[in-house]
């Protein structure tokens, strides 16, 4: 839908209560600010439980822009509160938000529509504490987070990592274990657009300390990024063509980041995740693929602005 952005009042939601909230305090600054470059009106909303409250008394925007990560943000829960009050917002919608955030069940939805993805399945956090459920090297990760909080890379030789089954563990009582992919860490932002999703490129990420953890991902100079990907061109196509069947088969829309690992000894690619309100932070993956390929940030956020509805 085509707005006029000097008739048109964004809320930018902000914050949150998931363990992600920092980064999407940064993430929703930078996009106020783009929004208001471009000429919006733009309200910054550090979003809580009182949300619908704030909203419909206080702000009525025209579109809200959803900047928020991991639980309530990103997990159809704010979605199902906007779609109540009916107001158009970015990124994706009730379902495709929560599948997504649920490792187990995108992957089976992934695996269905012929998307490689890893092994491993879900376990009891306390059998994963106090042994190798599967033989190492292996990677534990919440089942619905993002980020790579509380993500543990199990090597050869590695005990197994007691603080999963401690009782101050907070991230569920099952998690997700799935063999290591030896190789390179890879993404791919995709747009949903009119003629359907479209792949802009491949991103091949070093981290400086060997694992892309939350720090490698946030913490400037925590990882260098090579794009596009130096890889095999049907490597590099297959990358594109699975993000893209990933985003549709997931009923994604808006824009999505799919991480994938890639084994050049075994020539094995899988698609870890899909994320559907991926950073938008000056670190952040997207808004440097979109640069790549020739949208700045700026036409970016107001092309996600134009995008926004309230799918039913």
């Amino acid at each position: 839908m085509s707005r006029n952005p000097a008739d048109t009042h964004v809320a930018v939601l902000m914050g949150g209560l998931s363990s992600e909230r920092e980064v999407s305090l940064v993430s929703g600054r930078e996009c106020a600010a783009a929004l208001r470059r471009a000429g919006f009106q733009v309200t910054e909303v550090v979003a809580g439980r009182d949300l619908s409250n704030v909203l419909s008394g206080l702000i009525r925007p025209d579109v809200v822009f959803n900047a928020l990560h991991g639980e309530w943000g990103e997990d159809g829960c704010v979605q199902g509160i906007l779609e109540t009050l009916q107001i158009p917002y970015t990124h994706s919608g009730v379902l495709p938000s929560a599948l997504t955030m649920d490792k187990d069940k995108s992957k089976a939805v992934l695996k269905a529509a012929g998307v490689p993805v890893p092994g491993g399945g879900l376990f009891d956090r306390r059998a994963v504490g106090a042994g190798h459920v599967i033989p190492p090297p292996y990677v534990i990760k919440p089942n619905a987070e993002g980020s790579s909080v509380g993500v543990h890379l199990v090597r050869e030789g590695d005990a197994p990592v007691a603080e999963v089954g401690a009782d101050g563990w907070t991230w569920g009582e099952q998690v997700m274990v799935e063999p290591f992919i030896a190789g390179k860490e890879l993404c791919v932002t995709v747009l949903d657009e009119a003629s359907g999703p479209r792949a802009l490129t491949v991103t091949d990420i070093t981290p400086a300390k060997g694992f892309y953890d939350y720090e490698a991902k946030y913490a400037p100079g925590g990882s260098t990024h090579q794009l596009p990907a130096d890889l095999p061109p049907s490597v590099f196509e297959a990358c594109l063509r699975q993000a893209e069947k990933a985003h549709a088969a997931l009923g994604c829309r808006g824009v999505t980041r799919a991480d994938f690992r890639y084994d050049g000894v075994k020539d094995d690619l899988v698609l870890l995740e899909v994320n559907t309100q991926p950073g938008m932070t000056p670190t952040s993956l997207v808004p440097e693929q979109a640069a790549y390929v020739g949208i700045g940030f700026e036409d970016l956020v107001t092309w996600m602005v134009e995008d926004a509805s309230c799918p039913r």
